[in-house]
């Protein structure tokens, strides 16, 4: 990513929310990328009320909420009751990071272009869970993390960016998980920015970069 200084609109201008629900390891990543890349975060949502996510919350004195789906009758009901909390503070974006709820059509629909996610796979292999075992089951030689913008499609939705990392000969699931993740910290903050900065968009079903279709590579994302 080329560097460039950020302007004091755009500091101000991006304004996001972000949802898990667990460590929030990517959330942590986020917090300290913040004021050097431009974008606040006006509030964190967790789907589950001991996730660890909220006690970083606590220590960096971000507004938080939890809103546990079993206290619903529905998964529209869920999805109506969040999609509340985040209209009251009408953030530029929405950013799952760890959020373990699959939102319905109607929700992804009104926040269409907002939502960002990351998925630690090189999509389209492997969309859903447990991931990094699927990978070294299949015999995979390369593994990876993807950013795409979140659609009706469960991980399916425009991609972004991907990195790759090489599989080593005795690589485990909980090694393999580690590596990804030290990716995901890096990549996650600077796709944010680029949203923040008003270079990354989605348009007519595709992911725009600076007005232009991206053609992600399973390397690394230069911009």
């Amino acid at each position: 990513m080329r560097n460039r200084k950020i302007t004091s609109e755009e500091r101000a201008g991006c304004r996001i929310i972000v949802l898990i629900s667990g460590r929030g390891t990517n959330l942590q990543a986020l917090i300290n990328e913040a004021p050097r890349l431009g974008f606040t975060i006006d509030l964190i949502i967790s789907s589950k009320a001991g996730a660890f996510g909220l006690e970083r919350a606590k220590k960096h004195q971000i507004p938080f909420k939890i809103l546990e789906h079993q206290f619903f009758d529905s998964r529209e009901d869920f999805d109506e009751a969040l999609s509340i909390i985040i209209d009251e503070k009408n953030p530029d974006l929405i950013v799952l990071a760890g959020f373990m709820r699959i939102l319905g059509k109607k929700f992804v629909q009104h926040f269409h272009g907002r939502m960002l996610n990351i998925h630690p796979s090189l999509l389209p292999k492997y969309p859903g869970i447990n991931t990094h075992q699927r990978a070294l089951d299949a015999g995979d030689d390369i593994h990876g993390v993807t950013v795409h913008f979140v659609t009706e499609d469960m991980d399916g939705g425009p991609i972004i960016a991907q990195e790759s990392i090489k599989i080593s000969p005795y690589e485990t699931g909980e090694t393999l998980a580690k590596k990804t993740l030290k990716i995901e910290h890096t990549l996650y903050p600077k796709i944010v920015y680029l949203f923040a900065s008003g270079r990354l968009t989605m348009k007519d079903g595709e992911a725009m970069l600076d007005n232009k279709i991206i053609a992600p590579k399973n390397n690394q994302f230069n911009s």
